[in-house]
């Protein structure tokens, strides 16, 4: 491959790579870039790169995606290289073999690959909706409130978060890997996100408070080092905790993602946040940062409503810059600073 060739070819790999790791769906890959490469190359070598960091990724291999997700993958892969090329490449059918032969779980594995060259890595749901709720999954909010996060660490540096709704855990696990928060809560409400949340917690090799985590350890996690933020996992109902359980947090910085779904979960966040200003008025006032993605104009203006009746003031924060995660182009997001 030409030299020019090979720098083309190398800015298709880490969008194929970034968005199969995070296993966004198959439309949103540059196929057609990927077939006027494939016209203009003679070799089998971009094809070959694409499958190593994709399919044989170290993180694929060791966390697997979807079965259906690398099968659906990988027989578009074949589609595109023989719709230009004749003769047949072995390791894409053999790739393709193997996960033919495999069974899908119940649970599948997301990364998401940080700036420092670490990771994120969830297991998640294969479904989108389970056990009753959607806190299995990681919605593009998490990813864009973790994105800010990244670029902001001096809001989390030395702090405690608090995180509302933390559903698989991305975002507070981006900041506990990049922002060195001295302690970080995770919550949700629900039983089953909470067991799937330690599960993410330990598998990135954080540790878990010893009053919070089963006695066993997840096995190749590391031991809590000086570095490690402290990390706790609550159960908290926003419509039933009270204001000493909430005081008992004692948050710098509180934030959530994805939470403003339906009319209900707006009211029931407006009075948790209502009931967090009023029993921390002892201390500074934390910040507040709630990200979401604006899927109805009226979901929007009846969060901003409740907040102006709660007597929280908000500001709207500029976008930021860089698009570390793959998630929905269009997608219109957006994060809200309260003053508490």
């Amino acid at each position: 491959m030409a030299p020019e060739e090979s720098a083309e070819a190398g800015s298709l790999l880490p969008s194929f790579e970034r968005r199969f790791l995070a296993a966004r769906t198959l439309r949103s890959f540059p196929w057609q870039s990927l077939e006027e490469k494939l016209r203009d190359s003679s070799g089998p070598e971009l094809l070959l790169n694409i499958l190593q960091k994709t399919v044989k990724h170290p993180l694929c291999v060791k966390h697997p995606p979807s079965v259906k997700y690398a099968r659906c993958f990988l027989s578009e892969l074949i589609r595109k290289h023989e719709a230009v090329h004749t003769e047949p490449l072995d390791e894409l059918y053999e790739a393709l073999a193997e996960v033919l032969m495999a069974e899908e779980p119940t649970q599948c594995h997301r990364s998401y690959l940080l700036p420092s060259g670490d990771s994120v890595t969830l297991s998640e749901s294969t479904a989108i909706i389970s056990h009753g709720t959607t806190g299995l999954v990681t919605w593009d909010a998490a990813l864009y409130l973790a994105e800010w996060a990244i670029e902001n660490p001096a809001a989390f540096a030395h702090r405690t978060v608090l995180e509302l709704g933390s559903g698989a855990g991305l975002t507070g696990l981006a900041i506990c890997k990049t922002c060195c928060p001295s302690t970080y809560v995770f919550s949700d409400c629900h039983s089953c996100v909470l067991e799937q949340l330690r599960g993410n917690i330990l598998l990135n090799g954080l540790s878990l408070e010893p009053d919070t985590t089963a006695p066993e350890r997840h096995p190749g996690h590391n031991a809590h080092d000086a570095e490690s933020p402290r990390v706790t996992v609550a159960q908290l109902d926003w419509d039933v905790v009270t204001a000493p359980e909430l005081a008992a947090f004692r948050p710098d910085v509180i934030i959530a993602a994805d939470v403003l779904y339906c009319p209900e979960t707006v009211v029931s966040l407006v009075r948790v946040l209502q009931r967090l200003s009023a029993c921390l008025k002892d201390q500074q006032a934390p910040d507040a940062y709630i990200a979401f993605t604006v899927r109805s104009p009226e979901t929007c203006w009846l969060f901003t409503s409740e907040l102006g009746q709660a007597g929280i003031p908000w500001e709207a924060v500029p976008h930021h810059n860089q698009k570390l995660f793959p998630y929905e182009e269009h997608s219109d997001m957006a994060i809200l600073k309260l003053m508490l």
